[in-house]
């Protein structure tokens, strides 16, 4: 998905499930110099600003609600201005966690940037061992597969997932992991 063929300008959109490896490539990028904007940002400070302990079950429902309340482009609207932001200073920008199909049309729409679409996948019980393991806001197996069933019900992310321009197979060590993202980086 692409924005006007002549923008210099370039949005790197990654995206996959929880405990796939978004976040490790997102900080690849910020370690390169590149802006990240980060769409759980925006339901984390919801929770709080709510007063509700961070956890998957208070996650859950703020991002459900905020779907609800603005519909299912919700993160990439509430987000566009820190993307444009990012943007005027930089020719490229890494998103990170975008979940919905309506989403990443939103951004298609909205943005003068090329869109390229990078999809991280991690088999499942892989992820879930990730997930239990990590040390901010760890997720019981049970939690983790409840929110992959939310997530792909819900939220329409199995649609920027099958729609990516690149797929990467996150199944071996960080270096690995690194340096398929960087074989793609050098296409764009």
């Amino acid at each position: 998905m692409a924005g006007p063929a002549h923008s210099e300008k370039v949005a790197v959109v990654i995206v996959g499930m929880c405990g796939s490896g978004k976040s490790t490539l997102a900080a690849f990028l910020s370690g390169q110099g590149w802006p990240i904007v980060r769409f759980g940002d925006i339901t984390i400070a919801e929770v709080k600003r709510r007063g509700l302990p961070v956890q998957e079950t208070n996650e859950r429902a703020i991002r459900e609600g905020l779907r609800k309340e603005y519909g299912m482009a919700a993160f990439a609207m509430l987000s566009l201005p820190a993307i444009r932001e990012a943007l005027s200073l930089s020719s490229r920008v890494g998103i990170d966690g975008l979940y919905s199909w309506s989403e990443l049309r939103y951004l298609g729409q909205s943005l003068e940037a090329r869109l390229v679409v990078v999809a991280v996948f991690t088999p499942r019980e892989e992820r879930y061992l990730r997930l239990a393991s990590r040390p901010v806001r760890p997720l019981s197996r049970e939690e983790a597969e409840s929110r992959d069933f939310a997530e792909i019900e819900n939220l329409e992310k199995g649609g920027p997932i099958s729609f990516a321009d690149h797929t990467i197979v996150n199944a071996g060590d960080l270096g690995e992991l690194e340096e398929s993202f960087r074989r793609v980086l050098e296409k764009l």
